[in-house]
C-alpha cells in the first residue's frame, strides 16, 4: 500500500518529526507499507467482522478465529525493521533540518548476555530480530561514551581508545570501519552490561506507523474504492472491526488508542473493539531515535506515559490526571477494550502501576467500556499445556538461560474464548464475562516478597524476592513527552530518579495465585506454576529470567514428599487416583465454559488429554 499524510492535520500532528519529513508536490508525507488480507471466497458467508492483527516485530504471532467467516487484516507499522520476506514492515521517511542537513541526537545502545569471547557486536535495539539501530554522525569515539558495569556496581568508562566502530572479525582491533558494529579491543565479558551513548543521524519518522495503521483499516472498513480507483474487495461487507494484539503489538493498541488515531481523518472510528494481550506498557515509537522493540530491559522508556485505561492521578511522578482513553473520549471514538494478561506480565514487564497506579495504594476503577482478565501463574504468552508429568517437567528453558523448567500452564484456551466473547459484544452486544483479576482491595495483591505473598519454602527451590523487574522513575530530559511517551529524548542513558513501588498476585500454601481467569490446569495443579524464573548466568545471573514462568512440579507420593522435605502435598495426596484426577479437570472445565472462558471444543479436548495422561497411572 502507499499512501500520505498531511502534516497539518491535527490528527497527524502528533506524529514526532512528521513536520521535518520531506513532501511531495502535494505537500504531503509520503510511506508505503505491506499488507495481507484474507477473506472468505463467498463473502455472502462473511461475518461482517474486519480483524486485524498486528504484527509483533513484522510476525502475526496468533492465527485468527478459523470458523467465522471473518475478514482478516494485518499489515506493516515498525519502521526500524528490515524488508524481509513473510514479514510485514513499512518504509517511512527520515527527518532532515529545513536546511536539508542532517538531524542528529543522542541514541542508546545496551549490549548484555553476549557470547563469552565476543569482540563485534551488532548496534541493535529491542529485542527479537536485532532490529539496527541508527548511524553514528561520525565513527570517532571520542565523540562517543562507552560504559561497563556489574550488577549493582557503578558505570565504568571505557577508554575511547579501547574500541572502535569496526567489525574486528573481518581484520584484529581496530578492525574495519563499520557504522553497524561496535568492536571491543579486549573483548566483551558476559558478565557486564555495556551501554553506548553516541551522536546518531537521521532518525525515521516512525510514528507514521500508526497512522498507516489507521488508514489502511478505515479504507477497507468504509471505502468503496482507493483514489487511484482500485476497488476495495470487501466494500459494503464490515460491519464491524475489531484489532488484536499480543505483547509488543499489544502496546501499539494502547499507544494508538492513547495518542488518538482510533479517530480516522473523516472523524470517523477506526476499531471498535481491540483487545490488548499480555501488554503492560506504551510503545516507545513515537520518539526520535526510538527502538520500539524495546522490552522493558534497563534504561528504555515505556511505562513513562499513562498506563491506565481508567482516570488517575499520577501525583508521585506529577504528571497529573488522565487515562489511555481520554482523547477518543473527546472525539466520541473510544473501542470497546479487552485487557488480558498473565503472571509474567507483574513480574517481568511492570504491570503494576496499570492496575494500582505508581504509588500503588489503590485500585484504579476500570471504565465502562474496558475488561480485565487475568491468566493467573502463567509465563509470557501462556505455556503449551497438557498434563505431563514424566520428563517434560524437568526440561529447561527454551532460551536456555533460566534455571526452573518452562512453566506449562496455558492462556490459549482462554484467550480463544475471550476474543469471541470481544467478537459478540462489538457485533450483538452481548455483555462479556465479568472482568476477573486481581485488586489490592481485596487483599490479593501484595509486595513481591515471599512473606508478603505467602509463598511457601520448597527445598531447592529459588523465592521471589529480587525476581521483579522494578518500576523505575526516569530522566530522559525536557524534550521528552512523558505522558504521550513521545518527542525527543536528550538524556541517555537517563537519570534514575527513584525506584517506585509495585505489588503482585498473593499465592496460596503452594505457591499458585489465586485470582483471576484460571486455566484447568491452574485449578487441578501438577505443581507450582510461576509468572517468574530465575536467570542461570551472565550479568542477570539470579536475577528475574526476563519474562520467563518457572514451574517446580509437586511429589508424586507421600513418600518422595516427606523424603525430600516438600511442604505440598504430592499428587498422591492431592488426588488419590487417576480417574479422581481427571474429574477434577472436568470439573474445572465445565465451570469455566459455563462461565464463558473456554470454548466447548477446547473443553473437551482438555478432559481427553487429562484422561489420556500419565498422572496417577499405575
Amino acid at each position: 500500500m502507499f499512501g500520505e499524510l498531511d502534516p497539518g492535520d491535527p490528527l497527524n500532528a502528533i506524529i514526532t518529526d512528521i513536520k521535518l519529513a520531506p513532501r511531495n508536490a502535494h505537500g504531503r508525507v509520503e510511506y508505503s507499507a505491506t499488507f495481507a488480507l484474507t477473506k472468505p471466497i463467498d463473502m455472502g458467508k462473511a461475518s461482517g467482522v474486519l480483524l486485524y492483527q498486528v504484527p509483533n516485530r513484522g510476525m502475526v504471532l496468533a492465527g485468527a478465529p478459523d470458523d467465522g467467516g471473518h475478514v482478516i487484516l494485518t499489515s506493516g507499522w515498525q519502521g526500524d525493521i528490515p524488508a524481509r520476506a513473510g514479514m510485514q514492515t513499512i518504509s517511512v521517511p527520515v527527518a532532515r533540518n529545513p536546511d536539508g542537513s542532517n538531524v542528529t541526537g543522542v541514541a542508546l545502545v545496551t549490549l548484555a548476555n553476549m557470547p563469552p569471547g565476543s569482540h563485534s557486536l551488532p548496534l541493535t535495539g529491542g529485542i527479537g530480530l536485532g532490529t539496527p539501530r541508527p548511524e553514528p554522525a561520525s565513527l570517532d569515539t571520542s565523540k562517543a561514551y562507552l560504559t561497563r558495569r556489574k550488577q549493582d556496581g557503578a558505570p565504568m568508562p571505557v577508554a575511547a581508545s579501547g574500541w572502535t566502530f569496526a567489525d574486528c572479525g573481518a581484520a584484529p582491533f581496530p578492525g574495519k570501519p563499520d557504522p553497524h558494529l561496535l568492536c571491543l579491543k579486549d573483548g566483551f565479558d558476559p558478565a557486564y552490561l555495556y551501554e553506548l551513548t553516541y551522536t546518531a543521524k537521521d532518525p525515521l519518522v516512525l510514528g507514521i506507523g500508526f497512522a498507516a495503521t489507521r488508514d489502511i483499516n478505515t479504507f477497507f472498513k468504509n471505502e468503496a474504492h482507493d483514489d487511484a480507483g482500485f476497488v476495495n474487495p470487501v466494500a459494503g461487507k464490515i460491519k464491524a472491526a475489531v484489532a488484536i494484539g499480543f505483547s509488543q503489538s499489544g502496546n501499539f493498541l494502547r499507544s494508538f488508542t492513547h495518542l488518538g488515531f482510533n479517530q480516522d481523518e473523516q472523524k470517523r472510528i477506526v476499531w471498535d473493539g481491540i483487545e490488548s494481550n499480555i501488554a503492560g506498557r506504551q510503545l516507545a515509537m513515537n520518539l526520535r531515535f526510538a527502538a520500539p522493540g524495546g522490552a522493558a530491559g534497563v534504561d528504555e522508556p515505556g511505562s513513562e506515559g499513562v498506563l491506565w485505561w481508567g482516570d488517575y492521578d499520577d501525583a508521585a511522578r506529577g504528571r497529573g490526571k488522565g487515562g489511555l482513553l481520554d482523547r477518543c473520549h473527546a472525539s466520541h471514538t473510544c473501542p470497546k477494550v479487552f485487557d488480558l494478561f498473565g503472571a509474567s506480565e507483574f513480574w517481568g514487564l511492570r504491570m503494576s502501576p496499570d492496575l494500582v497506579g505508581t504509588d500503588a495504594k489503590t485500585d484504579i476503577p476500570l471504565p465502562e467500556n474496558v475488561r480485565r482478565y487475568y491468566f493467573p501463574g502463567v509465563t509470557h504468552g501462556g505455556g503449551k499445556g497438557g498434563f505431563a508429568v514424566d520428563g517434560d517437567h524437568a526440561a529447561q528453558s527454551i532460551t536456555g538461560q533460566c534455571t526452573l523448567a518452562d512453566n506449562p500452564n496455558p492462556s490459549s484456551d482462554t484467550t480463544r474464548a475471550l476474543t469471541a466473547a470481544l467478537i459478540d459484544w462489538v457485533v450483538r452486544g452481548t455483555e462479556p464475562p465479568l472482568s476477573r483479576y486481581p485488586k489490592l482491595g481485596a487483599g490479593q495483591l501484595v509486595p513481591p516478597t515471599a512473606t508478603a505473598m505467602g509463598f511457601p519454602k520448597i527445598p531447592n527451590a529459588p523465592m521471589p524476592d529480587g525476581k521483579l523487574n522494578t518500576l523505575q522513575d526516569y530522566d530522559f530530559g525536557p524534550d521528552f513527552n512523558y505522558r504521550d511517551l513521545s518527542g525527543v529524548i536528550t538524556v541517555e542513558p537517563p537519570v534514575l530518579k527513584r525506584t517506585l513501588p509495585s505489588l503482585v498476585p498473593k499465592v496460596d500454601a503452594d505457591g499458585n495465585e489465586t485470582a483471576g481467569a484460571p486455566s484447568p490446569l491452574h485449578e487441578a495443579p501438577l505443581g507450582t506454576y510461576l509468572g517468574w524464573n530465575v536467570t542461570a548466568g551472565g550479568y542477570y545471573k539470579g536475577q528475574g529470567c526476563g519474562f520467563s514462568g518457572g514451574y517446580i512440579p509437586f511429589a508424586k507420593t507421600k513418600a518422595e514428599r516427606l523424603a525430600a522435605g516438600d511442604p505440598r502435598l504430592s499428587l498422591e495426596e492431592r488426588y488419590g487416583t487417576h480417574e479422581a484426577y481427571v474429574a477434577a479437570v472436568r470439573a474445572a472445565a465445565q465451570r469455566l465454559f459455563a462461565d464463558r472462558l473456554l470454548l466447548p471444543d477446547d473443553a473437551d479436548r482438555i478432559v481427553r488429554q487429562a484422561a489420556d495422561s500419565a498422572v496417577l497411572k499405575p
